[in-house]
């Protein structure tokens, strides 16, 4: 026989059941409303504009906002925000660094690298987001490298061969000038992400456990 205790978790005034136990995913007006906040933060990433070095595919801030959204909205609403925003460029919105925005961005070299934001940001909720207890800063940066970063460039490179004609391996030396400035880009979210767990942690929307702090459910195995 199983004793399953299920505890209730004080935060801010609001009492939260915090159970872990598979919940149907249901998109209120809180998450519509985060996502669009999201969207509003990538296309003001784009704003300083791109620049392009040894090749077609730009250099911009915007994977910046892909790494917060993974890690602020979790999963699935960080790849909801980038299908969002992407659509939102599809459909000609001057959303992308420099002013782009346009179908024509979706069949050219950095069209992979587009496509690889949302599964960049699904990874990255996934990693931030994978335990009950609040993130260590090792966690996030991880979360960021392997999402922001590997994802992306493992869904940019393959596309961006196909496209420019070139192969894999002389793609991959090509993107290698990217490194520099997304490790740079890992490192800020990661701080800026640390630092939001400390000061708002309501912002994730979720009850995180501290590492000290006991696991809420405690099962009992009677034989």
């Amino acid at each position: 026989m199983n004793t399953v205790q299920v505890n209730n978790v004080q935060v801010e005034g609001e009492t939260m059941i915090d159970d872990h136990r598979p919940r149907t995913w249901v998109l209120d007006a809180t998450d519509i409303a985060r996502v669009a906040v999201f969207v509003a933060l990538m296309a003001a990433l784009g704003l300083p504009g791109a620049f392009s070095v040894f090749g077609s595919v730009p250099i911009t801030a915007q994977t910046f906002g892909v790494m917060l959204a993974g890690a602020i909205l979790g999963p699935r609403l960080g790849a909801l925000c980038m299908i969002v925003f992407l659509a939102l460029v599809a459909v000609g919105l001057p959303l992308l660094a420099g002013g782009r925005g346009g179908v024509s961005w979706f069949v050219a070299p950095s069209a992979g690298y587009l496509f690889g934001w949302i599964a960049g940001a699904l990874v990255v909720g996934l990693i931030v987001h994978a335990s009950a207890r609040k993130p260590a800063v090792w966690r996030i940066a991880i979360g960021m490298v392997v999402g922001g970063i590997l994802v992306v460039y493992a869904v940019g490179i393959p596309v961006r061969s196909l496209i420019e004609g070139l192969s894999l391996g002389q793609i991959a030396l090509l993107n290698l000038v990217f490194v520099p400035m997304d490790l740079v880009k890992a490192a800020l979210a990661t701080m800026t992400i640390a630092t939001l767990l400390r000061a708002y942690p309501r912002a994730f929307r979720r009850t995180w456990l501290s590492p000290r702090e006991p696991n809420p459910v405690s099962v009992t195995a009677a034989q």
